[in-house]
């Protein structure tokens, strides 16, 4: 995400949630390819709660599957 673009493009307001979340995502993906999509272990290294992470992903619409070989 263009930080400096968003706040061209996202409504006042709106942009900390926006900046948040794709950091967020991004986070939470990188630890679940480094993990080969093992949840649990993506938690501990993030250093949240297992249920915690599952409610990103879900809320985050991630896809756990494509990180798992």
């Amino acid at each position: 995400m263009d930080i400096e673009n968003s706040f061209l493009t996202i409504q006042k307001g709106e942009i900390y949630q926006a900046v948040i979340g794709d950091i967020e995502k991004t986070l939470i993906e990188k630890a679940l390819e480094h993990t080969s999509g093992n949840q649990i272990v993506a938690a501990q290294i993030l250093g949240i709660n297992r249920n915690t992470i599952r409610s990103k992903i879900k809320k985050l619409n991630i896809i756990v599957s494509r990180f798992k070989k």
